[in-house]
């Protein structure tokens, strides 16, 4: 087989993988053609992110064959993948905390000015280059640690360009960004293409994979449902195909709040990140906070957990005043908070299912010693409520797709009962049906009492959710909307500064 079709970049043959006995993926034959924006779609676990991380070299196939401009390799790791050009944009953040932007970018590829000094200049340079690109106003020297998720995937999606590949796998890629910097990204794709660049795209948006791919191949329990032009499909049909079944109407119907105020804020500041944040939670509601990047969303949200230091405002929870300097003071309160830095903060990767699910409740299950029997039954209660897909409660989260992961950090935050929960994306990487379930679990929550704060840079999810909206702009609150104001005209009017508080 030296001889392969002409115009085809990647072609695989007979590609298989398995973990502990469990194929993950099952006799994948694909061709990918020079220059093309293929689409990769499934619902959670359905083999997306094994794929191409065997294509990367983070995985290597347990079976079958890739061929590489028309040649036979064997792509051992990723620096195999990036010397024959191919670049991987992950779906989680994997950048170096206390380097800055610059050197994350260059990191592995470093410009030299002689045998022993870095060109720092040149590569300051060139990070602006691809920073501005990327119509993103991080400085080239600023500190990883201190951006937010979206400008960190800004970053990631800088360093996969700067190798100049011949093939851009992106998993997830508009992940956490708003409506703005995903048309920013998409015309950078464009781009790409118009260079002869192969981009293979991976997402749960299905709009985004209407709008920009030419092909699209399903995945489901890690074989091939189809290949098909994008512009033969509806987003409808494709999602069909990913699960299996016909979807009902993703949104649940809207459960008003109760009246009765259980948190209010007043006068909430940072120094240089929220000014004078006030706002009232209602039982049983849940309150939109929607935005553009560094709008101060998650930055509200880790002060009111305590994680970020208040220089003045109050907490009051069901009219008293509470004291909350860290998420052990949120958790004594009855708040509780899922993280839109999933592996960052809401998991610990490398500790099972069970140990994951009981890492902030650890206390209930304790007299003198840990009650495992207890802790294992209601680790089975959140895996069979979620839907959660493991080979079993000892499977290491690294081993799960992002998904699962994610819901496992869902039933983390739940598990020590809150009755305030502020959920930060809370379906980002999520597939469709996966979303449908978590939405209708939301529900259920504020039906059963609960109050809801969530936080999403999808303003479908917050329009379809949400009881009101609070948008967000420069760190100050730009104004509150209700009923049918809730809609996306009105919604960036107020993101973007032409209607609301003036800065």
């Amino acid at each position: 087989m030296q001889s392969r079709t002409d115009g085809v970049i990647i072609e695989t043959a007979g590609i298989s993988k398995e973990f502990s006995g469990v194929h993950v993926l099952k006799n994948i034959n694909v061709e990918i053609r020079h220059g093309e924006i293929f689409g990769i779609v499934g619902e959670n676990g359905a083999g997306k992110s094994t794929f191409i991380k065997i294509l990367g070299g983070t995985y290597t196939p347990s079976e079958g064959q890739i061929f590489f401009e028309g040649k036979p390799v064997h792509i051992r790791d990723t620096g195999v993948a990036k010397r024959i050009g191919i670049a991987t944009i992950p779906q989680e953040v994997n950048l170096v905390s206390d380097l800055n932007v610059y050197e994350n970018i260059f990191l592995g590829n470093e410009y030299r000015a002689s045998l022993w000094l870095l060109d720092k200049r040149k590569m300051i340079s060139k990070a602006r280059e691809l920073l501005h690109d990327l119509h993103t106003d991080i400085a080239p020297e600023e500190r990883i640690d201190r951006l937010s998720v979206a400008q960190k995937r800004m970053v990631e999606i800088a360093k996969a360009i700067s190798y100049d590949p011949k093939v851009l796998i992106m998993d997830e890629p508009t992940a956490s960004l708003t409506q703005y910097e995903i048309d920013v990204l998409l015309n950078l794709v464009r781009r790409l293409k118009e260079k002869g660049v192969t981009v293979i795209f991976i997402s749960h948006r299905l709009k985004e994979v209407k709008r920009i791919c030419d092909r699209v191949m399903v995945l489901r329990d890690g074989e091939i449902v189809s290949i098909d032009p994008t512009e033969d499909l509806s987003e409808h049909e494709i999602a069909k195909r990913m699960v299996g079944r016909e979807l009902d109407a993703i949104f649940p119907e809207k459960v008003e709040g109760q009246g009765t105020s259980v948190l209010r804020v007043e006068g909430l500041s940072v120094k240089g990140v929220l000014h004078d944040i006030s706002f009232d939670l209602k039982k049983g509601e849940i309150l939109g906070f929607a935005g553009l990047i560094g709008a101060g969303r998650t930055e509200l949200a880790e002060a009111l957990i305590g994680v970020r230091r208040k220089t003045s405002g109050k907490i009051f929870v069901h009219g008293k005043e509470c004291v909350v300097n860290s998420p052990r003071d949120a958790i004594r309160h009855g708040i509780a908070y899922l993280s839109e830095d999933r592996q960052g903060i809401g998991i610990l990767t490398s500790f099972n299912v069970v140990a994951n699910t009981t890492l902030v409740s650890l206390g209930k299950y304790c007299r003198l010693l840990i009650n495992a029997r207890k802790e294992r039954e209601k680790a089975r209660f959140y895996v069979d409520t979620f839907n959660i897909k493991t080979p079993s409660l000892e499977t290491r989260l690294e081993f799960l797709s992002g998904g699962n992961q994610q819901k496992v950090s869902l039933a983390k935050s739940l598990d020590p009962g809150p009755e305030i929960f502020i959920l930060d994306e809370p379906t980002r990487g999520i597939d469709v049906n996966a979303k449908k379930e978590i939405y209708d679990f939301i529900r259920q929550l504020v039906m059963s009492g609960i109050s809801c704060i969530l936080i999403s840079s999808e303003l479908e999810e917050i329009i379809g959710m949400c009881n009101r909206v609070a948008v967000m702009r420069e760190g100050r609150i730009a104004g509150i909307l209700e009923g049918d104001r809730i809609n996306e005209e009105e919604i960036m009017y107020y993101a973007t500064g032409l209607k609301g508080r003036a800065s």
